[in-house]
């Protein structure tokens, strides 16, 4: 969920797009499958997280594909709530704990 939060920060996007900027964004580490990603984007526009905006006309009449493409953009409350889960991960993986962890874990040479 909050993956696909921060790639809609870059702006509107269509599903299969989402599907790549995700992958991008977490280096191969998330891939999501196309059932995975409309259950969540579906449970993100409920919570009005996201909103499902209209087709540029000028695009679908450039590609009749485009016309069946939903795009969907973060709203404020998306934002907000990103940001805030982006807080509290920041403060996780910046803490004593975790830094001791990621160490312990890091493949000895």
């Amino acid at each position: 969920m909050l993956t696909l939060l921060v790639a809609l920060s870059d702006g509107e996007q269509h599903g299969y797009a989402l599907i790549d900027h995700v992958e991008a964004l977490t280096a191969g580490g998330v891939s999501l499958g196309p059932g995975t990603l409309y259950r969540t984007l579906q449970r993100l526009r409920v919570e009005e997280l996201i909103v499902e905006v209209d087709a540029d006309p000028a695009a679908e009449r450039a590609d009749r594909r485009a016309e069946r493409r939903r795009r969907y953009a973060i709203t404020e409350a998306g934002k907000a709530a990103a940001a805030k889960e982006l807080r509290h991960l920041h403060a996780l993986v910046t803490s004593e704990q975790a830094v001791r962890l990621l160490d312990e874990a890091r493949p000895k040479e």
